[in-house]
């Protein structure tokens, strides 16, 4: 469960991040509102995994599917180039992201 948590959580930076693109500097209330409410859950999912995954590899993992999500999400809407390059580093980090939750349950060296 606290890794479905942490996967949600990084849905949520996402979700944040491309809010507070949108909304130009905190100017537009609607987009300004899902920033505040988008982050402050996000960090609460990361806080409550990091109570079962380890700090590090729990904040890899929420920080880099999170920055692979946004950048899907503004290549989707237009908001940034595609390129097959791009696409190709960010199912790197998506491919991290999965080493590390297979790791995740190797217990810590003595």
């Amino acid at each position: 469960m606290p890794w479905v948590v942490l996967l949600a959580s990084a849905v949520l930076e996402a979700v944040w991040a491309s809010a507070l693109a949108a909304s130009e500097g905190l100017s537009r209330p609607v987009p300004a509102v899902v920033f505040l409410v988008a982050g402050a859950l996000s960090m609460v999912g990361l806080a409550h995994a990091v109570r079962t995954i380890p700090i590090g590899s729990a904040y890899a993992v929420w920080t880099g599917l999170g920055a692979a999500l946004t950048v899907t999400w503004a290549m989707v809407t237009g908001n940034e180039a595609f390129s097959v390059v791009k696409v190709l580093l960010l199912a790197g980090i998506v491919g991290a992201v999965v080493g590390l939750k297979v790791l995740g349950h190797e217990a810590p060296a003595d």
